[in-house]
C-alpha cells in the first residue's frame, strides 16, 4: 500500500523529476502531469501542447479524475516553467507568452486540481522566483510570469480562495537550482550558492506533513550560500 498520493505538474523537468524519484522512494503514489511521461510515475497526464489554456485543465481534471476514483491526494506541486530572457525591444509578446504558457497556465491548473482533489490540510506549491520581486529589465517576460504566480499564491492562501480547509498554498522562489542544464550553462558559477534539488523535494515532503510550515499564502525564498540553504520569507 502506497503511504499517500502526490501529484507533480512538470515531473519530466530537473526539478519534477526530483520531486518524483524523492517521493517514490518514500512509498506515495505519484502521478506526473506534463507535455511528456516520466516513465518512473505510476501515472502520466500528457498535456496536449498546442491545446488552449482551458482545454489544457479540462484534460488534465478529468484524467487525474479518472485516475483518483474519488480519492484526494496528499499535495500537489507544480514545478513546471521554463526560462526566456529578453527585454521591450525585441519579441517582447512572444516571450511573454511562451513564459505564461510554461508558469501561469500550469500553476492555475494546478490550483484548479487542489480545489477539487486536495485533501483537507493538504500541500499546494508553486513555483515562483525571488528575482521577480524586483524589476527584470533583461527577462521582461519571466519577471511578468513569475510575479503572477506570487499574487496567484497569495490569493490561494487567503479566506475563501476556494482550497480545502488547513491546506497550505505556498511558492518556492529558487535563486539558482543546482540542475544539469544550469551546470552545462554557467560552468564557472559559484555552485555553491546553487540550492540541491533533493533539498527542494525534501522540503516539500517536510510541508506536506505539517512539519515547518510557512503561513499560507507565502512566498519562501531558497537562498544558498556556502552549500547551506536559508528559506526566508517575503
Amino acid at each position: 500500500m502506497a503511504t499517500g498520493r502526490i501529484v507533480v505538474y512538470g515531473g519530466r523537468g530537473a526539478l519534477g523529476a526530483a520531486c518524483v524519484n524523492h517521493f517514490k522512494s518514500i512509498n506515495y503514489w505519484v502521478a506526473n502531469i506534463d507535455l511528456n511521461p516520466n516513465e518512473k510515475a505510476d501515472f502520466n497526464i500528457t498535456v496536449p501542447k498546442d491545446a488552449s489554456w482551458v482545454e489544457q485543465e479540462d484534460h488534465v481534471v478529468n484524467e487525474l479524475g479518472n485516475a483518483l476514483q474519488g480519492q484526494k491526494v496528499n499535495a500537489i506541486i507544480c514545478v513546471a516553467g521554463g526560462w526566456a530572457g529578453g527585454n521591450a525591444a525585441k519579441d517582447l509578446s512572444k516571450q511573454a507568452d511562451l513564459m505564461w504558457r510554461q508558469s501561469v497556465w500550469s500553476s492555475s491548473i494546478a490550483a484548479t486540481l487542489a480545489a477539487k482533489y486536495l485533501n483537507t490540510g493538504g500541500l499546494l506549491a508553486l513555483t515562483g522566483a525571488k528575482a521577480a520581486l524586483e524589476a527584470t529589465p533583461g527577462m521582461i517576460g519571466y519577471g511578468m510570469a513569475k510575479a503572477a504566480v506570487h499574487q496567484l499564491t497569495k490569493s490561494l492562501g487567503a479566506k475563501d480562495s476556494g482550497l480545502p480547509e488547513n491546506s497550505l498554498a505556498v511558492a518556492i522562489m529558487p535563486v539558482t537550482l543546482d540542475t544539469e542544464m544550469n551546470r552545462k550553462w554557467m560552468p564557472k558559477a559559484d555552485f555553491s550558492t546553487w540550492t540541491p534539488l533533493t533539498f527542494v523535494a525534501e522540503l516539500f515532503a517536510k510541508w506536506m506533513k505539517d512539519e515547518g510550515r510557512p503561513a499560507n499564502g507565502s512566498l519562501v525564498a531558497l537562498v544558498t550560500k556556502n552549500n547551506v540553504t536559508d528559506l526566508i520569507i517575503e
